[in-house]
Formats: structure tokens, sequence, C-alpha cells
């Protein structure tokens, strides 16, 4: 059974960082797109970031870009997004999300095959 734990989230004031981390049980992922993505209450799921599995290149929602980097250690098969000058509208629940047997990043959910359980970031203002 693949799984994807994500960890780091919590309270923070607006203006203040957080980093979210996801750890892939299988070390194949270190080839796979990965991406983060969130949901707020009574909103749908939407995009954060992506990153290839292969060369890192990366891609962000415009209403994060600057603000947050996507990264990936392979040795550790961990996923990492770090968050700055946080913002009450970035408050949501966020799912690391692993492609199965594609390199290329996508900003499309349906693209994802395994999906962690979420963890919860609040942001006050």
């Amino acid at each position: 059974q693949v799984q994807l734990v994500e960890s780091g989230g919590g309270l923070v004031q607006a203006g203040g960082s957080l980093r979210l981390s996801c750890a892939a049980s299988r070390r194949t992922f270190s080839t796979y797109a990965m991406g983060w993505f969130r949901q707020a209450p009574g909103k749908e799921r939407e995009f954060v970031a992506t990153i290839d599995g292969i060369g890192g290149g990366t891609y962000y929602a415009d209403s994060v870009k600057g603000r947050f980097t996507i990264s990936r250690d392979n040795a550790k098969n961990t996923l990492y997004l770090q968050m700055n000058s946080l913002k009450p509208d970035d408050t949501a629940v966020y799912y690391c999300a692993a492609r199965r047997y594609y390199s290329g990043r996508s900003s499309q959910g349906n693209d994802y095959y395994y999906w962690g359980q979420g963890t919860q970031v609040t942001v006050s203002s």
C-alpha cells in the first residue's frame, strides 16, 4: 500500500511562515511528479504548486507565487512546501499528491493518483 503522510500544519499569524512535509512510503516516488493542493471550508479543492519528478522544474498558482516554494529531497523520499508571508486566505487543509508513472508536473488534480490525508493550516489575522 502506497502512503503519503503530511505534517507541519498548524496555527500561525498573518505574515508568518510554515513548512509542510510529505513523506512517501516508496522510493519510486523520486521519479514521479508531485504536487500540493488545498481545500478551504465550503470551497473546491485548488492547485497550489507542483514539481517534476526529474529535473525539479516547478509551477505555482498565481495566488502563492513568490510566497511559497515547493521542493523535494529524493534521498529522504520527502516533498516540502515552504510557505512565507501567509495570509488568512491561505487557511485550508493542504494535501500532497503524487502522479503514477509520470514525471511531468501538472496543476490538474485528476492527474494525480496518490493522495495524503491532509494537514490543517490556519492563518489568523
